[in-house]
């Protein structure tokens, strides 16, 4: 059954306001069939809302002498109605080469810059994409066999704000087929893309092989996908508000930080709590499409784990999540670590260090034998002369202006700057037990290496022995 192509297009965009009388417009025309007949349809309806249509083509040259034959034709298209045309040359493949976006991303990327340019030329407030229900189909299929979630069931808007442009698609609500039709009926004439049957494109690999393959199963595939999008569009809609209501209830936000208390998190829905987890992350500008299913996952659980008293989990380079007790901080700064020091006492045989996840076992003993070789320390293990240091002992973080006498090197060091030398990253370097004794001599830097303090010697009659153990 034949529909009224104009008359179907003319009532969606009165339902959804995409375009408003007196508006100007970018039309995107590809010089495809799609947006040829896209162009025909707006230019139907111009007259009588007022609109001024500006035509927009990116030569992407790609594809040579058949991208120039396309930009011609789209010039001579818009020419003929008495449209003003704007043709963007734009070297693609240099792009590619230059920034290893892959074809497809690249050559989006650049058409939509180039079409913001135009739009912004003529004041436009619209532009227009001749995106159609079936590509709607193919899009939301390939976001499930790539793996999504609710919000990727949504597939492409209708319309969306960027840039302070509505980007619109009048006709994502038609199928091919009456495309084609349409162009038919008025013999029009449109190029052929040669690209399109290209199976190194995973979207061509969709249309040409997946689609009409799953078709034996259900031949209203592409219909059945459309109506899931508008369910999945109501339902996204619905649960993002929810999301925005308790992201305001329940979050401290500042410019850099989000605080959320841990009681108020485990209330939520499973649904709300994975939802509010992205748009903290939003709104700290971590990208949407590095928000994978297991990154929300280690988030969620690291909120929920009872009995947790200090954990930091870093999301990506940007943003990392401190918990604190029954508090947690989404913040996009690397945490200070607190200060921390643990006393040594002659009764001390094991002590805990949560800070670096480690346990430093003590040993009193007293000396077997002469041979100091046999109590030669490493980075893990410090053998001391017990009668020579100051008790108490106390094994603390470091603190500003710490200097080390490292054993075997004349004079001593500021313990920052040796560990600027050893390269050893930031956050580690405020967590690093150090061993020091009553004077604040730094007597061993766990893991890393000895003072020359408190040797053991042939006169040695007492030992302490330390390890550092991982837990």
């Amino acid at each position: 059954m034949e529909i009224d192509l104009v008359a179907k297009v003319e009532q969606r965009i009165i339902e959804k306001q995409l375009v408003d009388p007196g508006d100007v417009v970018v039309v995107a025309v590809s010089g495809g069939p799609d947006s040829v007949a896209l162009l025909h349809v707006l230019f139907a309806l111009a007259e009588r809302y007022s609109w001024q249509l500006v035509v927009a083509h990116v030569n992407h040259q790609f594809r040579g002498a058949e991208s120039d034959a396309e930009a011609s034709f789209v010039g001579k298209l818009a020419d003929d109605l008495g449209l003003p045309c704007e043709i963007g040359v734009i070297d693609v493949p240099a792009y590619i080469e230059e920034t290893s976006l892959n074809g497809q991303a690249a050559a989006r990327e650049k058409r939509y810059g180039f079409l913001h340019e135009i739009a912004a030329k003529y004041s436009a407030k619209r532009i227009a994409f001749a995106h159609h229900a079936d590509d709607q189909a193919e899009t939301v299929m390939m976001r499930i066999l790539r793996g999504t979630g609710p919000s990727g069931l949504v597939g492409m808007p209708e319309r969306r704000r960027e840039k302070k442009v509505e980007l619109i698609r009048p006709f994502l609500r038609i199928y091919k087929a009456d495309i084609v039709n349409y162009c038919a009926q008025h013999e029009m004439t449109y190029c052929k893309d040669s690209s399109n049957e290209l199976r190194k494109y995973f979207r061509n690999q969709i249309r040409l092989d997946v689609m009409p393959m799953l078709k034996q199963y259900n031949e209203q595939l592409p219909e059945s996908l459309n109506r899931l999008t508008d369910m999945m569009r109501a339902e996204d809609d619905y649960l993002a508000k929810e999301a925005e209501q308790v992201f305001r209830r329940i979050t401290t936000f500042q410019q850099a930080c989000c605080r959320i208390e841990r009681r108020d998190f485990t209330e939520l829905h499973v649904a709300l709590q994975r939802r509010l987890i992205k748009l903290i992350l939003n709104c700290l500008c971590l990208e949407r499409d590095r928000l994978d299913f297991t990154r929300i996952e280690s988030i969620r659980e690291l909120v929920l784990q009872e009995q947790v008293s200090n954990q930091v989990l870093q999301v990506d380079e940007q943003v990392y999540i401190v918990r604190e007790y029954e508090s947690i901080q989404f913040q996009t700064f690397a945490p200070s670590p607190k200060p921390y020091a643990y006393e040594v006492g002659l009764d001390t045989s094991e002590l805990s260090l949560p800070e670096v996840e480690a346990k430093l076992i003590c040993s009193w003993v007293p000396a077997s034998s002469k041979e100091t070789a046999a109590y030669s320390s490493s980075a893990t293990d410090v053998f001391l002369d017990l009668d020579q240091l100051n008790l108490p002992l106390v094994v603390r973080s470091r603190r500003s202006g710490d200097r080390f006498e490292p054993y075997g090197l004349n004079g001593s060091k500021k313990v920052k700057d040796m560990f600027i030398d050893a390269k050893m990253p930031l956050s580690r370097r405020d967590v690093i037990p150090l061993l020091v004794d009553a004077s604040g001599q730094i007597l061993w830097i766990a893991g890393f290496r000895r003072s020359k303090h408190a040797l053991v010697g042939p006169d040695t009659v007492r030992i302490l022995h330390m390890k550092l153990v991982l837990k």
